[in-house]
């Protein structure tokens, strides 16, 4: 995996998966993304691309919340999808609720992403962004 950057954004799952996201029109893609994050296939372990597409789904819900991280280069393509959709969709509870348990995952001993994280001179920086995600999650 070609990572750049510890935000949801800053590697090649991620920005497949934004790729993805604009040929969808609606929140099923974010749910599907979601579900597979949260599939009983990974309730053991928790592989890496799919926890990379995991944040990126959550960062992309809580854009469509108003609450929203860093807007730059590696989120471009997210903002545009979030700008074209946003008065057409709110994320529903379930989806929220849904993105909690996925990041409680992605910071788990279960996820694979975690351990290359962790394994990395950038793992807190990385861990703090996840956490940043959990607590606009919350809404604080």
């Amino acid at each position: 995996m070609g990572t750049w950057a510890t935000g949801p954004f800053g590697n090649d799952f991620a920005q497949d998966w934004a790729e993805d996201l604009h040929e969808s029109n609606d929140l099923y893609f974010i749910g599907d993304t979601l579900d597979n994050v949260l599939s009983p296939d990974n309730a053991d372990y928790l592989e890496a691309p799919f926890g990379a597409e995991g944040l990126a789904a959550v960062e992309t819900l809580l854009r469509l919340e108003g609450r929203g991280g860093v807007e730059d280069d590696d989120s471009a393509a997210i903002d545009e999808w979030v700008d074209i959709v946003k008065d057409k969709y709110k994320p529903r509870a379930d989806l929220l609720d849904k993105a909690g348990r996925a990041l409680d995952l992605i910071l788990s001993a279960r996820s694979e992403l975690f351990e290359l994280w962790q394994d990395s001179e950038h793992f807190e920086a990385w861990r703090a962004s996840v956490e940043d995600q959990k607590a606009r999650l919350r809404g604080k």
